[in-house]
């Protein structure tokens, strides 16, 4: 039932894009002293909504529905300098994502409470 109203969707999509953003920045934080390792990071959730027009849903699932679009693909960071081993990762960076991250998580569980307080709302007066 909860999975085809909006509100739902878009709040689980935010928190499976700060998932695999955590990963992606843990992933990021434990290869700091591997030479040659490059920093990776996945887009900004904005990026996923605001998709050009030929990139929008066209219909029920298609993005972030089950099986949906929602490509969650790490990315090497290109602006970030390297060191003499190669390494590019900063964990002053890391730990500045880190926090996004939980933002982000945070907001799809705020999002989530507000949906559920909203839909209790409405069933409780009808």
């Amino acid at each position: 039932m909860f999975e085809n109203l909006e509100v739902f969707r878009l709040s689980h999509a935010l928190a499976r894009h700060a998932g695999a953003r955590q990963a992606v920045v843990a992933r990021n934080m434990a290869n700091a002293d591997t030479p040659g390792y490059g920093a990776r990071d996945i887009a900004p959730f904005s990026a996923f909504l605001d998709a050009p027009p030929g990139m929008r849903a066209t219909r029920p699932g298609h993005l972030f529905g089950q099986g949906g679009a929602l490509a969650l693909e790490a990315r090497e960071d290109r602006g970030a300098a390297r060191d003499p081993n190669g390494n590019s990762v900063s964990l002053e960076t890391e730990m500045l994502r880190a926090v996004d991250v939980q933002r982000d998580h945070a907001r799809a569980l705020a999002i989530y409470r507000s949906g559920l307080t909203v839909l209790r709302t409405a069933i409780s007066r009808s």
